[in-house]
């Protein structure tokens, strides 16, 4: 099920961000406290996956995506990405995110939901060079 987060959800949200390999506490703290959408899927009702929007004019941005490795292959990252943009503002014309070019699964996620390379960021993780993604909404 997926369904919008809660401050009760605070705690398992930390622990599937902790799985980042460049987690952001504060932008999740922002999106607890109602800024940006910040969708989880659940098992049970307990969250194994989330996903972090930032809000824009005409540009939303996918700040945070995550899934609990044993939730995994089972379609929760493609039902949080669909829920996502089903529930941009009508003003949101681009959603658009960072990934890693080793994040293989992570790639072909985004490819497959119609997300293409639009740029190439040299400096945007510590650890490297990420690739911004984006599409029409």
């Amino acid at each position: 099920m997926i369904r919008p987060a809660d401050q009760r959800d605070g705690p398992a949200l930390r622990a599937l961000q902790s799985l980042l390999p460049e987690p952001a506490p504060e932008t999740l703290d922002r999106a607890l406290a109602g800024y940006g959408l910040l969708l989880v899927s659940t098992d049970q009702d307990v969250p194994v996956g989330y996903a972090l929007t930032l809000p824009g004019d005409e540009q939303a941005y996918l700040a945070e995506l995550v899934v609990a490795p044993d939730a995994r292959r089972e379609g929760r990252a493609s039902a949080l990405l669909a829920a996502t943009m089903a529930r941009l503002p009508d003003s949101v014309t681009t959603l658009s995110l960072a990934v890693s070019p080793e994040n293989d699964a992570a790639r072909s996620l985004y490819e497959n939901a119609g997300f293409r390379v639009v740029d190439v960021d040299p400096e945007y993780y510590e650890s490297g060079p990420a690739l911004i993604l984006a599409r029409q909404v």
